[in-house]
């Protein structure tokens, strides 16, 4: 057979043979376009690739292999030299409730299930009713969970603030300063944008003063200096005074987020709603701040995360969130185990990572379904 090549005639039979084409797909692929596609990829990969057959062989073999999963403290003393899971489920009920009466821990279970049954519902999308079920989450939630948790109303007994902790204390903090840390950070951010000067300059100075001084500073001073400044017979929950500093600490990290999102708007986005004749709250609501917040879900989720993580800072003004009551559990002399706080300390960041996980996770999901063309 004779080829046609640039006016010539070429004998097929005396090209070379051309070798085979490289796959595109499975898992070899995948391999050389991921970790082997150069060669500092290559060296990064198998520098990786050592430390963790450094690092997790003996992870695991300390925390599940060898570990105590059974037995008791006495079992943990014969085996010092592996994780103690015991303490974890001896202790699991102070973990999760802190010091509330045992006889009153059905309350807080009903606000945990309500609280995890609105997010699943959340979850579903084509689910009917969906906004109002985020409607009643956001709004009324937060309140009949206050007083289903504290008490004096509907004849249930009062539970004083003192007496929280654990778990249950780091979500009340944690979707506290959540849910009031948006809605401030949207409005400072546009207070910082306003044509207003006044308007402008009080926003300003209100971010750069908090997002300018430590949390802790933050914790110091509600705990400590707000109430010299109260009357003497005036007295201010010392929960309620950390969950206000978080929420304000927060929420002028959230307005240089959501104030990013704004200037990321084009131009063209304010003119076309001004020349439909929209007012600024209008023209906000429907048009720009949507717009907005679906480029910084990124930046949004990430101060949630920081923020969730800032609550185990609450321990020092003597709040007893999750850390606090592991720590404290840590100093009982019949858990003295050289292999308790190693475990307990284990714990706490196993259920930090799979809450902060989630919300990760959560926030790639909302971003892959909000998409319209601004990834790359």
């Amino acid at each position: 057979m004779n080829t046609f090549s640039t006016g010539s005639i070429v004998n097929a039979g005396d090209l070379p043979d051309k070798p085979a084409p490289i796959r595109t797909d499975g898992p070899i692929a995948w391999l050389r376009d991921n970790l082997f596609s150069s060669r500092t990829n290559t060296i990064l990969t198998l520098v990786a690739l050592a430390i963790v057959l450094y690092a997790v062989p003996p992870a695991l073999n300390w925390l599940v292999v060898k570990a105590n999963w059974s037995g008791g403290a006495e079992a943990c003393r014969a085996n010092p030299g592996a994780a103690c899971w015991p303490f974890i489920t001896a202790r699991w009920e102070q973990f999760l409730y802190g010091f509330y009466p045992q006889a009153e821990r059905w309350r807080v279970n009903i606000v945990l299930y309500v609280l995890l049954g609105g997010i699943f519902l959340l979850a579903f999308e084509k689910m009917p009713l969906r906004k109002w079920v985020g409607l009643l989450m956001l709004i009324p939630f937060p309140i009949v969970s206050y007083f289903m948790l504290y008490g004096g109303v509907f004849g249930l007994p009062v539970v004083e603030t003192s007496r929280w902790g654990g778990f249950m204390l780091t979500l009340v903090i944690a979707l506290s300063g959540i849910v009031a840390s948006l809605p401030l950070g949207i409005v400072l951010a546009l207070g910082r944008r306003s044509t207003m000067p006044i308007m402008r300059l009080v926003c300003t100075l209100f971010i750069e003063f908090w997002r300018g001084i430590p949390l802790v500073a933050v914790l110091f001073m509600a705990s400590v200096m707000f109430p010299l400044f109260l009357p003497p017979d005036v007295t201010f929950d010392q929960l309620l005074r950390a969950v206000i500093g978080v929420a304000l600490f927060a929420s002028a990290y959230m307005a240089e987020v959501v104030r990013g999102g704004l200037q990321a708007i084009p131009k063209g986005q304010y003119e076309g709603a001004m020349a439909l004749g929209l007012p600024y709250w209008k023209m906000m609501r429907l048009i720009v701040l949507p717009q907005a917040l679906k480029i910084v879900i990124p930046g949004i989720v990430n101060t949630f995360i920081g923020l969730f993580k800032d609550t185990t800072l609450v321990l020092i003004i003597g709040l007893l969130d999750l850390l606090g009551i592991v720590q404290s559990s840590i100093n009982d002399p019949n858990w003295s185990i050289q292999s308790v706080p190693y475990t307990g300390y284990v714990f706490v960041a196993l259920v930090f990572w799979v809450c902060c996980y989630a919300m990760a996770l959560y926030s790639r999901h909302i971003e892959e379904k909000l998409h319209t063309g601004h990834k790359r």
